[in-house]
């Protein structure tokens, strides 16, 4: 799987995860996997790590969206990786206002 496959894997994982509202950039937009003419928001991958920063849905079990995330991607990488929590909001992609 190249660099590019596995971050768009990763991310369409991670948002199919019940209680992910979307990703996130991080406080100053650098969580990224740069890719050529792109990147990949709230995913950053390399050959170390797998780095993955989420909003999760309000009200949610904050800590086992995470878990579910890890649980859901780790299997499609080959890198340790780590879910950030670095919002929640009050409504999902999905939701009406």
């Amino acid at each position: 799987m190249t660099d590019v496959e596995i971050a768009d894997t990763v991310a369409a994982i991670t948002l199919s995860v019940a209680g992910v509202a979307g990703l996130h950039g991080g406080e100053f937009g650098e969580v990224a996997t740069y890719l050529p003419g792109r990147k990949v928001v709230g995913v950053r991958i390399d050959s170390q790590y797998c780095d993955i920063h989420i909003s999760a849905d309000y009200p949610s079990d904050v800590n086992g969206v995470a878990r579910g995330v890890l649980a859901a991607v780790a299997p499609h990488v080959p890198v340790p990786v780590s879910v950030t929590v670095e919002d929640v909001i009050a409504h999902s992609r999905g939701a009406s206002s």
